[in-house]
């Protein structure tokens, strides 16, 4: 066991399987005590089980850690506010949250329900504004925490996810304006853009359309990524070693690691008084967006 994490106490959502999985294993591995909660639903949220959550104390345990199970829902205040308190009851405090509990509800946005847009905002959004705002109520008493978020690429845009792609960058403006609000109380909070191996990104729907297109070349690039090389940098973000590092967005795949630019404008210009249609028509076509891709590749001339 390592010791980077030695009497921490950690929370981990959606911790039953894939990331979650491995970013609970390996804070217990670093000396952490872990909450891990997990549903135990399939993929869309349906069919919950206390199996996956109950499996991943035991592999804990297994390694000489120490662990407790939950299974409340992120996707209430009330399940929210049990799933810290357990944390608190059982090991005294909370000190790392990793926000990671979600599901998919994929559909075209034409096709899309009330409740397939619901119910993946409320898990990946709803979910980490609830977990966040139970765990900063104790952290602010601490004054130390460590709040890690789960964001995705899919938040810059991926057909057939626009409940999920909408909810992933949500997650990213929350991260920012969390971290400036507890700053002062020694709580960083950060949010990664992970990339592995699991149930949601090898699905056999997933599966399928890789092989529809003749792509088992990325199919194969996508299995290559391991869930264990996210939970790193978790670790890492989690510990004392990361007090300086604060509302910063990482991109975290097997092999590569990176740091998002906060978003500013490439390019601007201004006059005196308010634009025109016809003067923005000229600035936007000839000088704003010149040179820029479409997201669907083609160059603005």
């Amino acid at each position: 066991m390592g010791e980077l994490l030695k009497g921490k106490v950690a929370v981990v959502t959606g911790a039953g399987r894939g990331i979650g999985r491995a970013e609970a294993l390996v804070l217990a591995a670093e000396g952490s005590s872990v909450v891990v909660n997990d549903l135990g639903s399939a993929s869309d949220g349906t069919a919950a089980s206390t199996d996956p959550a109950d499996e991943v104390v035991a592999e804990i345990h297994r390694q000489g850690g120490e662990a407790v199970a939950d299974c409340d829902s992120v996707a209430t205040s009330e399940g929210a506010d049990k799933i810290i308190r357990t944390a608190i009851d059982h090991f005294g405090r909370i000190d790392i949250l990793v926000n990671n509990a979600g599901i998919l509800r994929d559909r075209m946005v034409w096709n899309m329900t009330d409740e397939e847009w619901d119910a993946v905002i409320k898990i990946h959004l709803y979910g980490h504004f609830y977990t966040t705002r139970a765990a900063a109520q104790v952290m602010r008493q601490q004054k130390w925490g460590r709040i890690i978020n789960t964001s995705s690429t899919a938040g810059l845009g991926n057909p057939g996810q626009a409940n999920y792609s909408a909810a992933k960058e949500g997650i990213v403006g929350f991260t920012r304006t969390c971290a400036l609000e507890l700053a002062r109380y020694g709580i960083t909070v950060n949010c990664i853009r992970p990339s592995a191996a699991t149930r949601l990104t090898l699905s056999p729907e997933v599966v399928a359309a890789f092989e529809q297109r003749g792509q088992a070349d990325i199919k194969k690039e996508v299995e290559a990524m391991k869930p264990e090389d996210v939970a790193q940098l978790v670790v890492f973000l989690a510990s004392d070693e990361a007090a300086d590092i604060s509302g910063r967005v990482f991109r975290i795949v097997t092999g590569e690691v990176g740091i998002y630019q906060e978003p500013e404008p490439v390019r601007r210009f201004l006059k005196q008084g308010a634009w025109t249609a016809d003067e923005l028509r000229d600035i936007v076509r000839n000088k704003l967006a010149v040179g820029l891709l479409n997201l669907e590749g083609a160059v603005m001339r």
